[in-house]
């Protein structure tokens, strides 16, 4: 692993992940909290996507496949230790936004590494 493939992985996955959690405290407070993850679900893409489009540079598939298994296992694990463990909400937290949110941290990266990558057909 190289080392822009590590700054990349940690800080744009712990950037984007605490920014989503930043948000999910401010919305706390103005949004009805079953559906905190679905107001922030579009911010979260958005700033994903611009992360994904102008902040990585590599065009190498595997190192976006590489990404998407980073971002999503620090989405699953900070979480569960920060909110579930943390907070413990009392419905619990799991529902579909949070899979969806989930599922998007793997395939957002595999989707832009596709289209960047050069050996994608055109």
């Amino acid at each position: 692993m190289n080392k822009q493939l590590i700054i990349d992985c940690l800080a744009w996955g712990l950037g984007l992940w605490f920014v989503g959690y930043v948000l999910g405290i401010v919305f706390f407070m103005i949004v009805p909290k079953d559906l905190i993850g679905w107001a922030i679900l579009p911010f979260g893409v958005g700033m994903t996507l611009w992360v994904l489009l102008k902040k990585i540079k590599s065009q190498s598939f595997s190192y976006y496949l590489v990404l998407a298994v980073i971002w999503a296992l620090v989405a699953i694990v900070f979480d569960y230790f920060f909110l579930v463990m943390l907070i413990k909400p009392a419905d619990g937290y799991y529902k579909l936004d949070v899979f969806v949110y989930y599922f998007l941290m793997f395939i957002l990266p595999v989707g832009i590494g596709w289209k960047k990558s050069p050996n994608q057909s055109k």
